[in-house]
């Protein structure tokens, strides 16, 4: 068996991390069966590698091997893709095609971005892990390949379970093995290993001297995050090999090259508002409300006091609490004014003024709903045979006029004239 120094050189994998050689160690142990592989880790750290480990250490090294990525075939596509169509299937489907399924039985299909597969090819696909079979769209023939299948996505899949956007089934199926790739920013030993190795790349690929880091720079490389990992890494690289003409790069030329305000700061694990910040924002409003609420319970109670006694300086010997409390330190100014300006009833008085004032008012709306019903008993015949008196009149007898003021041709309005012999 191969170790894992020669396979890293023989796939081109660069680093002495711990976490990544165990990722190959679990890749080159499962290679020779044929158990169902998902990797995991985020966009950028090299997932694609692994799949082709375990395709040319395995016994179907010798048969075709492909890789789809899902995430890039539209929806309406990615079964005629994977599984194949017959002919006159859908709009388009001038010929039989054979899917990925059909021709790569014998080899190893490496499903890229898995998490953005639809529902309803899920399916189709949990049916394939399960024993092997398939149908092409279109189609009633069941058909079956001999495929190994190792998937990768950088979602997290048990929020996507949890939202009911993957099968639980058909990810237990896939996640037979799981193997993690960790992201740059926990493989520090490395990222001026990689920079070096791209550096050089790109020094022999454009016929120019290899560009090189001071130690300020260097430690300037490894204090960055790269949310972008390897794929970030490679394109800096590429971008200072082109553009500077001094091949020593100091940290200031280097910052140049880096997202702003990104260097040493927490990753964003969600965007979205928590629960938690919505429970607080509530227990918030519902505090303003209850203070408002009670606020105006005072108040009710302070009102009362005075229609009650009709003395405003008993009232505030008696509730000076009260009325500290709602008009602060503008005391006897503020509601002496408002406390004129009120009339004092009794309650009785005050209960049968209420109830005058709902009778007037019924009565207001009562023959305001008389008026309406008036207007509305016009016929639609008397309003026509005005707005066409009104435009014959308007236009003095021209039909034609008339006509295109009212919005009709000028054939019906002659039809009008005689029906309504005017």
């Amino acid at each position: 068996m191969e170790s894992i120094q020669t396979i890293k050189q023989r796939f081109g994998i660069i680093g002495n991390d711990p976490k990544l050689n165990r990722a190959i160690e679990k890749a080159m142990q499962v290679a020779p069966t044929d158990i169902s592989v998902l990797v995991t880790g985020e966009s950028g750290v090299g997932k694609e590698s692994i799949p082709k480990i375990i395709h040319q250490l395995s016994h179907r090294k010798h048969g075709k091997y492909i890789a789809v990525n899902c995430g890039a075939i539209p929806e309406g596509t990615i079964d005629s893709e994977l599984f194949g169509h017959e002919k006159g299937a859908f709009t388009g489907a001038t010929q039989t095609r054979s899917g990925y399924f059909e021709v790569a039985d014998g080899g190893t299909i490496f499903l890229d971005e898995v998490g953005e597969l639809p529902l309803t090819t899920q399916v189709r696909l949990l049916r394939v892990l399960e024993n092997g079979e398939f149908i092409k769209v279109g189609s009633s023939k069941v058909q079956s390949t001999n495929v190994r299948i190792v998937a990768a996505t950088n979602v997290n899949m048990f929020e996507a379970i949890q939202k009911e956007k993957f099968r639980e089934d058909l990810f237990y199926r896939l996640s037979t093995v799981d193997i993690n790739i960790p992201p740059l920013r926990d493989r520090k030993e490395d990222i001026h290993l990689l920079f070096r190795k791209f550096s050089s790349d790109f020094a022999l690929k454009y016929k120019m001297p290899t560009i090189k880091l001071t130690d300020e720079a260097v430690h300037y490389l490894l204090k960055h995050r790269w949310n972008g990992n390897i794929r970030q890494l490679r394109n800096v690289a590429e971008q200072i090999s082109v553009l500077e003409q001094d091949r020593t790069i100091d940290a200031s030329t280097l910052n140049h090259y880096l997202p702003s305000g990104s260097n040493n700061l927490p990753a964003v694990v969600n965007n979205s508002k928590s629960e938690g910040d919505f429970s607080n924002e509530r227990e918030i409003l519902y505090k303003v409300l209850f203070d408002m609420k009670s606020d105006l319970n005072d108040l009710k109670k302070l009102t009362m006091e005075l229609m009650k006694s009709g003395n405003v300086d008993d009232v505030e010997k008696d509730n000076e609490r009260l009325i500290q409390k709602i008009y602060g330190d503008h005391k006897k100014e503020s509601y002496t004014e408002e406390f004129e300006d009120l009339e004092v009833l009794s309650i009785p008085e005050k209960i049968q003024q209420e109830e005058e004032q709902l009778e007037a008012n019924a009565k207001d709306k009562y023959h305001f709903a008389e008026e309406v019903e008036e207007e509305e008993t016009l016929s639609l015949h008397d309003k026509e045979l005005e707005l066409i008196k009104k435009s014959l009149e308007r236009h003095q007898g021209k039909r034609k006029l008339a006509a295109a003021e009212l919005g009709i041709s000028e054939r019906t309005l002659y039809r009008k004239i005689k029906q309504y012999d005017l």
